[in-house]
């Protein structure tokens, strides 16, 4: 994938200022079931996952979290899959986004393999009617146009920008900073900042990235030494398991699949030195319901599960300062520079 195009081209970066607390979105990729690393197929659309969703949601309520769900096919067109987030979105406890996974999204123009499961590869009038097909089809569902959009497998391409601009969207999630995905087909994250940034026709499109971030001592050089282990002599010396003992570089993540409370608190916490103001918390929903995802395998896992988002809520908008808000929110705090509030106080 080319790493020259409109997300991965940023106008200018946006920041609230410092005496604005510190600004959480919580955004779930809300789609069907599948197996991981196991392939695609156009005919796994099973969403029973859903089913403990009301649960997840009643979480947010108690700490006035309002998440945004970014829904895929599957799910905008089985009552299963929409009829608890369609509650949540009409009473205002939730926001309703897109969330495109080409295989499982008509129209069914390419085949189905690991490069073409990143929607920003297929040719540029099928990127653009598959996501169309799901606009309209929210759209119905929900009884509102979308204007949120995250790529599936953070897959966007060289026409994403366009397309999005022409079906109307305003702000993207797609992009995760310090991952790369080029072992199949995918874009290349890995030197990018988790900072909100314009980008687009004359930088109208917001972009909000997920929160990952290198930390540690040699955080500066993070991008240059994930590069460099991921070379055949850096895997052989097993670079970066020496640098995370050493606990020289780690490359964190602000959410719960694969990362303890611990870990995206120093995630956090290093960032919000750094003067970064907004946390992007991301998961995948049927890790929701035990039995669907790897990190949620029983009713012990899923309390586990709760425990970390009730932990990380407690330290972000309690310790912190913090402040929930939603993508639409931030969008229109950073237009005006931010509220006058209180510096947060962060332990180091």
């Amino acid at each position: 994938m080319s790493r020259d195009h409109g997300l991965l081209s940023p106008r200018r970066f946006e920041r609230l200022p410092l005496s604005h607390p510190p600004a959480l979105l919580v955004v779930i990729d809300t789609e069907e079931e599948f197996e991981w690393g196991r392939g695609f197929r156009r005919d796994r659309t099973s969403v029973e996952a859903m089913r403990d969703i009301p649960k997840l949601q009643e979480l947010f309520d108690e700490y006035g979290v309002r998440p945004t769900y970014v829904v895929d096919y599957p799910i905008a067109t089985q009552a299963k899959g929409y009829k608890d987030l369609r509650e949540f979105q009409d009473t205002g406890r939730a926001v309703i986004g897109t969330h495109l996974h080409p295989w499982v999204n008509p129209p069914f123009g390419e085949e189905t393999n690991a490069r073409n499961s990143y929607p920003g590869n297929l040719p540029r009038e099928l990127e653009r009617e598959k996501l169309h097909v799901l606009t309209e089809a929210i759209e119905a569902t929900f009884g509102r146009r979308p204007t949120i959009y995250k790529a599936g497998r953070y897959g966007i391409g060289a026409n994403t920008t366009a397309i999005l601009e022409e079906l109307g969207y305003e702000i993207d999630l797609s992009v995760c900073p310090g991952l790369d995905f080029r072992g199949d087909g995918g874009p290349d994250f890995v030197a990018f900042p988790p900072e909100p940034y314009r980008f687009g026709s004359n930088g109208r499109m917001l972009e909000i990235p997920c929160t990952a971030a290198f930390v540690g001592p040699l955080h500066r050089w993070g991008a240059a030494l994930r590069k460099l282990s991921l070379t055949r002599a850096g895997r052989a010396l097993r670079l970066k398991g020496i640098l995370s003992r050493l606990g020289a570089l780690d490359r964190l993540r602000v959410s719960p699949e694969g990362f303890d409370l611990d870990q995206q608190v120093r995630c956090t916490r290093a960032l919000l030195r750094r003067g970064v103001r907004v946390i992007n918390l991301t998961f995948h929903s049927p890790s929701a319901t035990p039995g669907f995802t790897e990190f949620v395998r029983n009713e012990a896992d899923q309390a586990r599960f709760l425990g970390m988002l009730r932990g990380y809520f407690d330290f972000f908008l309690g310790e912190a300062r913090g402040v929930a808000l939603t993508p639409h929110e931030i969008r229109d705090r950073l237009a005006r520079g931010g509220a006058t509030a209180p510096a947060p106080a962060v332990r180091a």
